[in-house]
């Protein structure tokens, strides 16, 4: 192959329309645009939210109340049984072996430790949370419960 035979793949390249060149043309006068209103002007500035000077969606209903969305703590929660299962006797647990093992995705979440399953091991547990049964579970196994 050689640079003088390259061409574009068949149909990737079209003409483009010769909009208001005459009426032969097929896009003649209003240029496929119809007869008058806001689009057929140079410059069609509609928002997508706009109703035709009616009074907008968003400023007709009623606006109350409080939303405490910007405000939650989102945990991510790690389960007995799974510290039971991913690591050994005496081992010292945090948020960044946490990440390690899989168990949350990032070292930097907030979490927070659940009572789902037994414990048998002892561990020093450091986490954001605890459930009360949690930090029981982990006392009554010989381990420690520290809230970060």
């Amino acid at each position: 192959m050689r640079l003088e035979d390259l061409q574009p793949v068949p149909g990737s390249r079209t003409t483009p329309k010769r909009l208001g060149m005459g009426l032969g043309s097929g896009h003649g006068k209003t240029a496929g645009k119809g007869h008058k209103g806001s689009k057929a002007r140079k410059s069609p500035d509609i928002r997508a939210n706009f109703e035709g000077g009616q009074m907008p969606l968003a400023r007709r209903i009623p606006k109350r109340g409080f939303s405490n969305f910007f405000f939650k703590k989102n945990f991510e929660v790690v389960n007995l049984a799974a510290l039971e299962e991913k690591f050994d006797a005496g081992a010292e647990i945090t948020p960044e072996k946490l990440a390690g093992v899989r168990l949350i995705s990032s070292p930097v979440s907030l979490v927070k430790i659940l009572a789902d399953g037994e414990l048998t091991k002892a561990f020093t547990v450091r986490a954001n949370a605890f459930s009360a049964k949690a930090s029981e579970k982990i006392a009554a196994a010989g381990g420690k419960a520290e809230v970060l």
